[in-house]
């Protein structure tokens, strides 16, 4: 796919973020009330609190699209509490909805975000906590979080989710953030690029990002790296493999998405 067609792209990235949605709605929608209060890997997060989480980010999502002013107001007030409007944004949602009435509200937030990057001009730069984005950006931000954030779910499910294409938007987010993880941690960014690697879940498609010929190198399986920079598990219980000293110091920070990076997940045994 060209990139010159940022038409088909958003198309595309919109598809893949539908389904995404889908994925993780199939594993929720059959749980019993008391499930959804089951404990996730995130600290006093619960099924529920995640998924109020995804259903408000969605929301904001769809202000930062329709109205600039409004947005620019929010980010106002959760700059005044920065380490808490997000915790603050989920614990609001399982307050105010039992489980069904949540899942209703996620669903609508989800095909609302759909038709307004759908309907927004591929070249509209669209607010953000970071840097404003293009809708093909802000589509593949969520499609990262809805995967992220269902991973945790998954995870207290004890449910093993099959990987999808769709994991080559998390591993792009990733790749192109590692200037951002290093800053993040007052670490100046390696001023060469990096070469990584990797293999798709089918098992032979080669995903690569950066010049063949750099000396700093990451390879391994796209499910691992993603797991890795969205701090879903731990680099000791990954198989992911780093050429360089800056390679190797990259993958102890990789993170995907803005904001601290938090605890991650503590590692559960040898590398695979």
């Amino acid at each position: 796919m060209s990139v010159s067609d940022p038409v088909r792209v958003l198309r595309d990235v919109l598809d893949d973020l539908r389904d995404e949605g889908e994925q993780l709605d199939r594993l929720v929608a059959p749980l019993e009330p008391e499930q959804w209060s089951r404990a996730t890997p995130a600290p006093r997060w619960t099924v529920a609190h995640q998924i109020a989480h995804l259903a408000w980010t969605d929301d904001i999502a769809v202000r930062a699209a329709t109205g600039p002013e409004d947005f620019a107001a929010h980010v106002a007030e959760a700059a005044s509490a920065p380490g808490t409007f997000v915790d603050e944004g989920a614990e609001a949602g399982v307050a105010a909805h039992a489980p069904g009435e949540l899942l209703a509200r996620w669903r609508d937030g989800r095909a609302r975000v759909l038709d307004v990057l759908r309907d927004t001009a591929p070249g509209t730069r669209i607010p953000w906590y970071g840097p404003p984005m293009s809708p093909a950006s802000l589509a593949t931000a969520r499609l990262m979080e809805t995967w992220a954030h269902g991973q945790d779910v998954a995870d207290a499910l004890g449910a093993v989710r099959e990987p999808t294409g769709r994991l080559r938007h998390v591993a792009r987010i990733g790749v192109r953030a590692r200037d951002y993880a290093f800053a993040a941690r007052g670490m100046a960014p390696p001023p060469e690029p990096f070469r990584v690697e990797l293999v798709a879940p089918d098992g032979h498609t080669v995903w690569a990002f950066g010049p063949e010929d750099a000396d700093q190198r990451v390879s391994g399986a796209a499910l691992d790296f993603c797991l890795l920079v969205t701090r879903r598990a731990h680099r000791a219980d990954l198989g992911l493999r780093a050429t360089g000293p800056d390679a190797d110091r990259w993958l102890g920070i990789a993170q995907a998405f803005a904001g601290p990076a938090g605890a991650g997940r503590p590692p559960k045994g040898a590398a695979r």
